[in-house]
């Protein structure tokens, strides 16, 4: 029996971020890609195979929110786990609202991390 990992995509323009994530979630048993922008990871072929986003909030160009507006009006319904080093209190309530899985703040824990990828991934 073939084990699948699920395919996580991380959209951060942000290097370091793109370089330590996906060694931590390769450990959590998912497979793991990352993209330095939203425009990229629209052009990949990888938009159709991806279980989760974990998305940054503001990145140049196209925004994480701008993205998943963009996903909404493809028909892709890929769940998102936000990102964002701005600690604007606002801005997790109105991600939830608009169908975000969860808004971590950085430094996010681990742990914290791990529960988002599993509610969002247990999500129906």
């Amino acid at each position: 029996m073939k084990v699948t990992h699920p395919a996580v995509s991380i959209v951060d323009d942000d290097e370091s971020v793109r370089e330590s994530l996906p060694d931590l979630l390769n450990e959590f048993g998912f497979s793991a890609k990352t993209f330095a922008s939203a425009e990229e990871f629209l052009a990949s072929d990888s938009v159709g195979t991806t279980r989760c986003l974990v998305l940054d909030v503001a990145m140049p160009g196209m925004t994480g929110p701008e993205l998943q507006r963009e996903l909404a009006r493809r028909g892709e319904s890929i769940p998102i786990v936000f990102i964002t080093a701005n600690a604007d209190d606002t801005i997790r309530p109105r991600l939830m609202e608009q169908g975000a899985v969860e808004c971590l703040f950085k430094p996010f824990s681990d742990t914290a991390l791990l529960e988002a990828l599993s509610s969002a991934l247990s999500a129906p």
